[in-house]
């Protein structure tokens, strides 16, 4: 096992220098459940802790990383939405103190963004949901990427974690690279380090840990869950900006299929715009992930999980997860070896 340690070891070196933690391992921001308990106690135990921005009203915002601070000594990042109403002035917050890791979701940010934040010392991490866009944001001067597959919980992109592995961990040498969607265990997390990722992000697991503020209604349901119950909502019409969510089927993934053709029909008679349409659309999420994780109401709530919710079965701590993951990892990587090493 010396062997598997020092592989992973060497493995986890670049997004351990990178992010000043003892494991490249991110917690996904999650909207309602990525706050400072979480968030502190990801990178407390020596993971990367990511803070959701959300649309978090400012005063809040400010608040909660003033909480998480006060939980935790050890870098975690701030998670921003580029599309959410409350960008702007999150984004001005985290400019003015210069946090060390901001990380743009929500498609390609602002160009203005991203050269405020090259103005300071602050890091930069943005989601590359394509190759293209990948490149892209290496040539804008970005830090780091994640690049997440089609396989994740929330808002999704189009392409599979595995293809754009293939597509993107070859090349983009010029930053680290983390990997994120689908990623449940530390059997994949080490293949994915031997293909050139950094690191790994999870978002699904770190949801069900004990120090998650979900509530047991929401836990129970990811527990209870089979990968193929975590389905993308579809669009009807392609004027209106539906971006995929994977969540576990229940009645608001219907809710949403009824409120999305009402507004179409809206649309129809000219008392809506496909912007005000969009802006509907996305209020039924924050809406309904609140229901859910806050309330309890499995039901009628949205249950954002990833395909990696077939991996989880049980409540167990952060501490526990990450655990898991390392050793995991370390008998993958004993296994591999064992494979290679070939005596004549």
């Amino acid at each position: 096992m010396d062997k598997s340690r020092k592989l992973l070891d060497k493995l986890f070196a670049r997004g351990r220098e990178f992010l000043g933690v003892e494991y490249p391992i991110l917690g996904g921001a999650m909207s309602w459940i990525s706050e400072a308990q979480l968030v502190s106690t990801i990178s407390n135990e020596g993971g990367f802790g990511v803070l959701a921005g959300g649309n978090m009203p400012i005063d809040l915002f400010k608040d909660e990383i003033t909480r998480t601070l006060d939980k935790t000594d050890k870098p975690f990042g701030i998670n921003l939405i580029s599309i959410a109403p409350n960008f702007r002035k999150q984004l001005d917050h985290v400019l003015d103190i210069e946090f060390p890791f901001i990380i743009f979701a929500g498609g390609l940010p602002p160009r203005d963004a991203i050269t405020r934040v090259k103005q300071t010392s602050s890091k930069m991490l943005c989601f590359a949901p394509t190759v293209g866009i990948a490149k892209r944001l290496i040539k804008l001067g970005v830090d780091a990427l994640i690049i997440e597959g089609h396989e994740a919980g929330g808002h999704i992109g189009p392409v599979s974690t595995a293809v754009l592995a293939e597509q993107i961990l070859p090349h983009a040498k010029e930053v680290p690279v983390f990997v994120a969607g689908g990623v449940g265990s530390g059997l994949l997390m080490i293949h994915y380090l031997m293909m050139g990722a950094s690191g790994v992000q999870l978002g699904t697991r770190f949801a069900v840990a004990e120090e998650s503020i979900a509530h047991p209604n929401f836990k129970q349901a990811f527990i209870k869950a089979a990968s193929k119950d975590a389905m993308p909502t579809a669009q009807f019409d392609p004027r209106v900006p539906v971006i995929p969510v994977r969540s576990i089927t229940n009645e608001g993934v219907k809710d949403f299929t009824t409120l999305q053709l009402g507004l179409i029909a809206q649309m129809e008679r000219g008392t809506m715009t496909p912007r005000e349409a969009g802006e509907k659309l996305e209020e039924f999420w924050i809406g309904g992930l609140r229901k859910a994780v806050i309330d309890g109401d499995i039901e009628h709530g949205s249950l954002m999980a990833g395909q990696s919710v077939g991996l989880v079965t049980e409540v167990i701590s952060v501490k526990e997860v990450i655990s898991d993951l390392i050793e995991q990892g370390i008998q993958e990587a004993d296994r591999i070896l064992g494979l290679v090493d070939i005596h004549d």
